[in-house]
């Protein structure tokens, strides 16, 4: 991710560069959990070794374990059938959607206004959303958590929003339950006012559907300082 280019670039690039291989330094926990929760490549299973080293050096003890099952999984799963998988867990079960707000406010304009968070927060940090992907993918918000503090808060403040995806992934029955254990053991546990979130999302019959497409009404100068210097 750079000031020039946008972050969704840097999600895919740091999929590659991960799983290339190499000496396996220090790694922060969201920029493997991002790698892991990208599409699965080739370079990913050729990379497995590097990855085993990376998980085996990172994070908390329960963050490791987490990902260590993970990548046991991958190790025995034909690729094919891990494709196969991602694609029937993230794009075709509404509740495990891989975009941080989508679980409680589905398709409506209350989503589109959370999202506009996710756009100030890059931007406060000199990082330009790129159009290619929505701003709260979660691959791109743990990228932007491993780079700055500015990520580690954000994903910090969507907290209950994690916790909800964790929750789909296990009721799921899929492995990649075990990355989103892997990245809320690197945070703080759920507060009250967190808690009381998880708990009315999840007496729902889950994304609330709205046919209205996700154009936000902004208060009326929200971006003006960013306008009034072109």
């Amino acid at each position: 991710m750079s000031a020039a280019g946008g972050t969704r670039q840097a999600a895919a690039g740091g999929t590659r560069q991960a799983a290339a291989g190499g000496a396996a330094g220090p790694v922060s926990p969201f920029k493997l959990a991002s790698v892991l929760l990208q599409y699965p490549t080739a370079a990913l299973f050729n990379g497995l070794d590097f990855l085993d080293a990376v998980a085996a050096a990172t994070g908390h003890r329960a963050t490791r374990q987490a990902f260590g099952r993970f990548l046991d999984w991958l190790r025995a799963t034909p690729p094919n059938q891990v494709a196969q998988h991602y694609v029937a867990t993230f794009d075709l079960r509404r509740r495990c959607a891989l975009y941080l707000t989508y679980y409680r406010f589905g398709d409506t304009r209350r989503r589109g206004m959370a999202m506009l968070e996710f756009k100030a927060a890059y931007r406060a940090a000199g990082f330009e959303p790129s159009d290619a992907e929505l701003p709260d993918y979660l691959p791109m918000v743990l990228d932007f958590a491993a780079l700055t503090p500015r990520g580690a808060t954000l994903i910090r403040r969507h907290r209950a929003d994690l916790e909800l995806l964790r929750h789909a992934l296990h009721e799921a029955g899929t492995p990649y339950a075990d990355v989103a254990d892997a990245i809320c053991a690197q945070l703080p546990r759920l507060g009250r006012r967190d808690l009381v979130l998880v708990r009315k999302a999840l007496r729902g019959d889950g994304p609330p559907r709205e046919e209205v497409g996700l154009e936000p009404f902004a208060p009326p100068g929200y971006l003006a300082g960013r306008e009034a210097g072109r």
